[in-house]
């Protein structure tokens, strides 16, 4: 059993979907700690958007997508109000957006590999840094990042407040 992580592919969209709906089902069941919303994010909108530009990839796991996550190079506005450790232009850094895996699947790895295969990605674009946000009460995801060598630059607010989501924390790894 081998994990495939590739460019996802618009045949691929439904399953995506799919994806994110059971995934969101599971965390209104439990604890939400990504704060994500069915019906809010993310959606098919934002997978369809991810292969469009080229920027989503899958996790496969014997030919079932495990996993998602987008590496584009837009931030979000508020990424303006902090500090970074290198101040590169944006096509020289890579932004993660919605790390996903699928219920079945959490706690086998897949968003250890979606990190790994991000920096090697990164490293192989000649990227200076990847950067991304976090909901400030998404401790699992918190403990990820930090272990993959994510440094902590700052909390802003991005907006999702009527969400029951006012602060997100900012963090960047440097290559």
């Amino acid at each position: 059993m081998e994990l495939i992580i590739e460019a996802g592919k618009l045949s691929d969209i439904d399953e995506i979907e799919q994806l994110y709906n059971e995934m969101n089902d599971a965390l209104e069941a439990g604890i939400n700690y990504p704060g994500f919303k069915k019906g809010v994010y993310p959606v098919r909108e934002n997978a369809v958007e991810g292969v469009e530009e080229g920027y989503l990839y899958v996790a496969r796991w014997e030919g079932r997508i495990a996993g998602s996550i987008i590496l584009s190079h837009k931030p979000e506005e508020a990424y303006t109000s902090v500090t970074w450790n290198t101040d590169q232009e944006y096509d020289k850094i890579i932004v993660i957006h919605t790390l996903t895996v699928h219920p079945e699947f959490v706690k086998r790895g897949i968003g250890n590999s979606l990190m790994d295969f991000t920096e090697r990605h990164a490293r192989k674009l000649e990227m200076s840094a990847i950067r991304l946000d976090v909901y400030e009460k998404n401790y699992p995801a918190i403990r990820l990042y930090e272990r993959c060598g994510y440094e902590y630059v700052g909390t802003v607010d991005l907006g999702y407040a009527e969400y029951g989501l006012p602060w997100y924390k900012l963090y960047e790894k440097v290559l």
